[in-house]
């Protein structure tokens, strides 16, 4: 049996403890050594040297270091230096992303309280949380944060506010009573307490049932260790592709190598030819511009509200088909609004959203002036005596100090024009009955400012009915009736289908010299006023988002800690619920394997009351059905199934520092709409990405075709490999990189989400890669040739005309990657970063070619005029040859 099935003494029981007395000290001595001590555990840490090394276990970079070693063998230094240089860069990029990444259970220490006042030797004393054992009597009240998970033995108005763990937008009202129902989630565990939620109300005591990682919060610290870090789509492809080029270059070389022998070449020449067309299959710049690429997509994301943790997730997003989002805080305002009002058979409406305390009251769709209407008059009055809330300014916003609920009915008052101040100028408090859990109910005895007495009560409405003998009805006291009792309850369960949490309000008259000792006196014979319905309204943009996510390909699912009825609500208001959707509850989810709910979660829309476990499960549901899944969330509930989705999404505001650290993606304003502008950024550099990759990999078929058919063909080498390199960085980088910065196409939110297995050679780019690089191959060779025939003693001249024509033909080429269809299709001055990047290249390979200095180290000599005409003309064929086809091609 649970704790929370059991009676109060049979806990006590079980745990060995006394609730009067406490545990003795040698009693907490055993006990620690049977549970220890009341911490977190954090799992086992990779050393920094252990990370720093993890990040050269890439097969490319290995195929890398080895080409280091065959050039530093064969005397080739400055080769080997640039290579090294390039695996130290992308080693420490990947270093010091992932050394700043797992901070997660720091913050979740952080919601442990510091201390707790504990009974002990039969003393109330206050110790560190860390000392607290199994058996521990705790006493706790308003403002405090719970230290351990505790059966509630004794309560007192006590309410708690657990939306960190459970999702629950208000606080919980704590009782002690055992609950029967079974397979009961957090959110229903009235009588347990639970590690790091704080008090908003009241006091109690309570017996300490669980502590460290076996508490409901060290239940998530543990999920989140053991959680699945999930390969982004992005990661995943550039794997492939290192494969792919990897084994390329490996059979190239031996070809070159096999080749050369046949052909009479040595051993040495041979191997240096090797090692220069690994050089040249290899694009050793290509983890470096991803990074450059996406922290770019970094910077604009920021400046619309969402900061990156994790540079991948930037693309990942580019590719979600799924985003569950927590509907407390993320999709609503986490801000209890009231919206409908009923007194005596009418029925009103008021406008505006949060705790601006602005609005209109509407009757019938019409416009009403609040205080002409005397009972919604009265029932704003009552509700705003009967209550202890503030509202207050803090950084322009109004903030409520006190209860949320109490909130609610505040602004609601203070939207028909009524202050605090001015109605006690009205009104004496003379005596007051605290809110109890058991009663459910809380009141007030007042006196106007004619002498009149009369109690306030506000509370649940089913018990207030009961208590009720009278009714005010059309403006009149009425005897309540049977017939009026069921039009009360009618209109109660009418607000309840719209989601609203209901508040009645009644009172009673109270003759001149009654004196009020106790609330069973003053809480009978009442006169039922009204109801007022209050919902945590959802945020205003969110529905248009969901809208344009729709439109995109994507499915919003809602997941969410609340009660069904009210996650149902909010989920047609904004669009997720329709048609034949299903909203599946925890108590189901808890009957479900992840196989069984694969069967049937493409169908659902929404998930109400669920557990931590609960929301990791249907995360993994959608990711074995292939979906790229991002899970948004605010709480420590969050955490393990943001850490585990593709990627991660915490609220910047309302957010935990648990689900920030969990996180891969923080939204600033903790709106949802910020995630659809993430989403068309993280497609954009999807894109972007493509084309550099297209762009760098032409260029590299290109390198290797010119080496290889030249060994075939036994010419010598019409490249060194220090000039490669310089291509494959300089010449190549800078255009890349700019080629991050291309604007989006006009329809990329109307596009469906791309397959999450599509392979990086998708949608044709294996072809456009090997028919460019063919192109760019032949002519760089053809001018090799060109020059060499006519003077074989000038090697050296003929490849720095090589070169010169391989570094052109790049240049221009890169023009026609920044469109899926043709060079044709775009302005090529709509990216002006690359056009200066472009010239930036060119500035640099003549001065590579005309410096001194730098002639003897690149292996180059000043190319004469004419010989500009051969390499401009024969760099602009692999561009406008195709493009050119590809044109007259659309014409017909």
């Amino acid at each position: 049996m649970m704790f929370h099935e059991m009676k109060e003494k049979d806990v006590e029981k079980v745990l060995n403890s006394n609730i009067d007395q406490g545990l003795s000290d040698s009693e907490v001595e055993k006990k620690r050594k049977q549970f220890g001590w009341n911490e977190l555990q954090e799992g086992e840490k990779q050393s920094a040297l252990m990370l720093f090394i993890s990040q050269f276990k890439d097969f490319m970079v290995l195929v890398l270091l080895a080409a280091t070693l065959i050039s530093g063998l064969l005397g080739e230094y400055i080769d080997a230096i640039a290579i090294i240089m390039i695996v130290l860069i992308n080693g420490c990029l990947g270093f010091f992303q992932e050394r700043k990444a797992e901070k997660s259970l720091n913050a979740l220490r952080e919601l442990s309280a510091p201390q707790v006042v504990v009974l002990r030797n039969g003393e109330w004393s206050k110790i560190p949380s860390k000392e607290v054992v199994v058996g521990d009597i705790l006493k706790f009240s308003s403002g405090d944060r719970i230290g351990a998970d505790v059966r509630l033995v004794h309560t007192a108005n006590l309410e708690i506010e657990e939306s960190a763990l459970t999702g629950e937008s208000v606080p919980a009202v704590k009782t002690i009573d055992p609950i029967t129902e079974k397979n009961a989630s957090l959110g229903d565990l009235t009588n347990m307490a639970f590690m790091g939620t704080m008090v908003t109300r009241g006091n109690g005591v309570g017996i300490v049932t669980g502590i460290g990682m076996n508490t409901a919060m060290g239940k998530i610290a543990d999920m989140i260790q053991n959680a699945e870090t999930m390969m982004t789509p992005l990661q995943r492809r550039l794997e492939q592709l290192g494969k792919i080029l990897i084994t390329v270059a490996l059979l190239l070389t031996l070809l070159v190598v096999i080749a050369g022998v046949v052909h009479g070449h040595d051993l040495y020449t041979m191997f240096l030819a090797g090692v220069s067309l690994a050089v040249a299959a290899i694009p050793e710049g290509l983890p470096a511009i991803v990074t450059v690429a996406l922290s770019l997509g970094v910077q604009r994301m920021i400046r619309n509200n969402a900061i990156v943790r994790k540079l991948p997730a930037v693309e990942t997003l580019g590719c979600a088909s799924v985003i569950c989002s927590d509907k407390t805080g993320t999709m609503t305002q986490n801000k209890m609004t009231v919206t409908h009002l009923w007194s005596g058979g009418n029925t009103w409406t008021v406008s505006g959203t949060g705790y601006h305390p602005k609005g209109n009251f509407y009757k019938d769709k019409e416009e009403i002036v609040p205080h002409k209407e005397k009972s919604l008059y009265q029932l704003l009055t009552f509700g705003l005596l009967c209550n202890h809330a503030e509202i207050q300014m803090k950084d322009d916003e109004f903030i409520i100090d006190g209860d949320p609920t109490e909130g609610a009915l505040l602004v609601s008052a203070m939207k028909a024009g009524m202050t605090r101040e001015s109605i006690l100028k009205q009104f004496t408090i003379e005596k007051e009955f605290p809110f109890d859990s058991t009663r459910k109910m809380m009141s007030v005895v007042v006196k106007d400012k004619n002498g009149k007495r009369f109690v306030i009560t506000k509370g649940a409405p089913d018990v207030l009915i009961g208590l009720s003998e009278s009714v005010l009805w059309d403006g009149k006291m009425q005897s309540l009736s049977l017939e009026l009792q069921r039009g009360i309850q009618s209109s109660i369960e009418n607000l309840a289908s719209k989601a609203l949490r209901t508040i009645a309000v009644v009172f009673k008259p109270l003759q001149e010299y009654t004196n009020i000792m106790h609330e069973s006196e003053a809480e009978k014979g009442l006169t039922f006023v009204g109801v007022q319905g209050m919902i945590d309204p959802p945020r205003p943009e969110v529905k248009q988002a969901i809208k344009e996510c729709h439109e995109a390909g994507i499915k919003t699912v809602m997941i969410t800690g609340d009660h069904a009825i009210t996650a149902k609500a909010i989920a047609k208001q904004l669009g997720i619920l329709k048609g034949k959707s299903k909203v599946i509850e925890g108590s189901a989810l808890n009957e479900m394997s992840v196989d069984e709910l694969e069967n049937v979660v493409e169908e659902v829309s929404v998930f109400a009351r669920v557990s931590p476990e609960h929301k990791l499960k249907i995360v993994k549901a959608f990711q074995n059905h292939g979906h790229i899944v991002a899970m948004t969330g605010d709480g420590v509930n969050d955490a393990p199934a943001i850490k585990s989705a593709d990627i991660g999404i915490a609220m910047g505001i309302t957010g935990t520092d648990v689900a920030k650290e969990a996180s891969s993606l923080i939204l600033l304003d903790d709106n949802f709409a910020t995630i659809k502008a993430a989403i068309k950024e993280g497609r954009n550099i999807y894109e972007n990405i493509r084309k550099f990759v297209r762009y760098l990999l032409a260029s590299n078929v290109g390198e290797i075709l010119v080496m290889l058919f030249a060994m075939l063909m036994s010419l010598p080498l019409p490249l060194v490999p220090i000039q490669i390199l310089w291509v494959n960085l300089v010449t190549d980088g800078l255009p890349a990189m700019a080629l991050g910065l291309d604007k989006p196409e006009d329809d990329v939110m109307k596009r469906k989400p791309r397959h999450p297995k599509e392979g990086i050679f998708a949608r044709k780019l294996g072809w456009k890669v090997v028919s460019r690089g063919f192109l760019i191959g032949l002519v760089t060779l053809l001018a090799f040739l060109t020059i060499y025939r006519k003077n074989p003693d000038q090697l050296e001249y003929a490849q720095t005309v090589a070169f010169a024509t391989l570094v052109l033909t790049q240049l221009i080429h890169v023009f026609d990657c920044r469109s899926e269809k043709s060079v044709f299709n775009r302005n090529p001055f709509g990216n002006m970063y690359l056009v200066w990047a472009v010239i930036s290249s060119i500035l640099l390979m003549l001065i590579v070619i005309y410096v001194p200095s730098l002639q003897q180290i690149f292996h180059t000599l000043p190319i004469i005029p004419k010989d500009w005409l051969l390499i401009v003309g024969l760099s602009s064929v692999p561009t406008f040859l195709l493009a050119g086809s590809l044109f007259v091609r659309k014409k017909e």
